[in-house]
């Protein structure tokens, strides 16, 4: 055998093992990559879950993507039948309100969230959760309507055959109280909440809510 032949013979299992090496250790450094990216993403505390990856689909803003927990379920879930009656409420206005100032916010209202209902019935799909039944509140008596600044049944019926001067009246004392519940949802979900998305709408909720509370105040005082 020639002086090259043993060379190489001598060299191969060496580099075999090198390489062997090399594998191992990236193979084991992916892995500890991938752990460090799971426990970043984890909530120890258990309550925290992942929307599940063939509902979310599209990451869209409107999809809700990544960790969820409970309050951000009840946020969803409470609010839109919170939504649903403000629309209600505000689709009346159109030929029962006399004050110019109530029919264009009415209109505003309606225009804003109207989509926000689309957009958590989204989320609700893609968590896996069911959305509420009818305009039903976890936890709401329909009879009272103190939960959330919801409406009762009468009061309702009162805005309904209201018009005129009354109907503004009647629809501004309402909606305030109907957006300051409102208010207290999103900041319970801004508080307790794990979704970014969930958590980013309850902030433009607030802010949104806010300045229409003060701006009915205002209609109120010159009625």
């Amino acid at each position: 055998m020639s002086s090259i032949k043993r060379a190489v013979l001598h060299r191969t299992p060496r580099r075999r093992l090198s390489v062997a090496g090399a594998i191992t250790a990236g193979a084991l450094l992916l892995v500890a990559c991938g752990g460090d990216g799971d426990m970043a993403g984890m909530d120890h505390g258990g309550e925290s879950r992942e929307s599940s990856p063939t509902a979310s689909g599209k990451a869209g803003a409107d999809r809700a993507p990544g960790a969820f927990n409970d309050a951000d379920v009840a946020f969803a879930q409470g609010m839109i039948p919170h939504h649903q009656q403000a629309v209600e409420m505000s689709a009346l206005a159109e030929d029962r309100a006399s004050g110019a100032e109530i029919k264009a916010l009415a209109v505003e209202i309606e225009k804003a969230q109207d989509p926000e209902i689309t957009t958590m019935r989204t989320w609700l799909r893609a968590w896996g959760e069911p959305e509420p039944a009818g305009e039903e509140m976890p936890g709401m008596d329909h009879g009272s309507g103190d939960t959330a600044g919801m409406m009762s049944d009468r009061d309702m019926r009162e805005l309904t055959a209201a018009k005129g001067a009354d109907f503004d009246k009647k629809f501004a004392r309402l909606m305030i109280e109907h957006h300051n519940g409102a208010i207290a949802m999103a900041r319970d979900e801004r508080r307790n909440g794990d979704n970014a998305a969930a958590k980013r709408l309850a902030a433009e909720v607030i802010e949104a809510q806010t300045a229409e509370v003060e701006q009915l105040t205002a209609i109120l005082g010159q009625l």
